[in-house]
């Protein structure tokens, strides 16, 4: 098997098509050399003080030699909601951590090193950074269990597997499995803005949400009452707190205060029309 085909197969085609650079010409490249070349730099890398210009230039050359790695892995991430740019990105990132952290004293070969850490990397950026709505780190790895075992559930028994399946084979709860299912929706969220479904053009989803809320908006004028109505005496404050907050009929308030509904009539006639004065009259 080539290094084309399967570039994980030895540690010798992994590095060869990490270091593949890209020949501007048509001559075939040195991929031998080049590996003989990333070994060679990794050594002295490692005999070199940190802060030197001559270190920041094999640094760079490493990098530089194994950007192609990077690049695959990222490559195998793609189609999965995040640019191919970014990943590349990403993976660059983790490139640059194992560059840094490598130690060739322990005998293991820089592959077998950076892949896990470029892949790691890759995997954070899913995880933390992927996700348009935040969810656990547990719902997360949830979801991909279930649906690492659907297909195979499926197969064993003939028909979708239900939440009960599912639960029984992972060995949680109905709960969590719904809710692992269901924190999928927040890997993508939709824009309030985007267009909604139906036959009305250049209607938005923001236009659909949420109504009229009655009380917030009867916000100002109660607090622009409260210290109007304790200017009021005593017996029209009980009478409009009756009436207004209460619900109660004049013939009822007034059989609570012992004065004739008449009365009560008057006194609130009086007490509204001095409040309607007072919300209007100019500051």
């Amino acid at each position: 098997m080539t290094a084309t085909t399967h570039p994980f197969a030895t540690e010798s085609t992994v590095t060869v098509a990490a270091a593949r650079p890209r020949a501007r010409s048509g001559a075939r490249p040195q991929y031998r050399d080049v590996e003989l070349e990333a070994r060679a730099l990794l050594l002295r890398l490692a005999d070199l003080p940190a802060g030197g210009a001559e270190r920041d230039g094999v640094r760079a050359r490493l990098i530089e030699l194994h950007l192609p790695l990077a690049e695959y892995l990222a490559r195998r991430f793609r189609n999965r909601g995040e640019p191919l740019d970014d990943l590349v990105q990403v993976a660059g990132v983790g490139l640059i951590k194992s560059v840094d952290g490598y130690d060739p004293a322990r005998g293991a070969a820089f592959t077998s090193y950076a892949i896990p850490m470029i892949v790691g990397e890759l995997k954070r950026h899913f995880r933390d950074k992927g996700w348009d709505v935040r969810v656990p780190r547990r719902l997360q790895e949830l979801r991909l269990e279930i649906s690492k075992i659907s297909g195979d559930l499926a197969q064993q028994l003939g028909r979708s597997p239900t939440v009960a399946d599912l639960a029984a084979r992972l060995g949680v709860s109905e709960e969590d499995v719904i809710e692992g299912i269901e924190s999928g929706h927040a890997y993508r969220a939709l824009s309030i803005n985007a267009p909604a479904s139906g036959d009305e053009a250049g209607v938005e989803l923001a236009d659909l949400l949420g109504g009229v809320d009655r009380d917030l908006e009867a916000v100002d004028d109660r607090e622009s009452l409260r210290p109007l109505i304790a200017e009021l005496p005593e017996r029209e404050q009980r009478i409009i707190a009756m009436r207004f907050f209460g619900n109660l009929t004049q013939t009822q308030i007034a059989d609570r205060l012992g004065i004739s509904q008449m009365h009560v009539s008057r006194l609130l006639g009086h007490a509204l029309t001095h409040l309607r004065g007072a919300l209007v009259a100019p500051l």
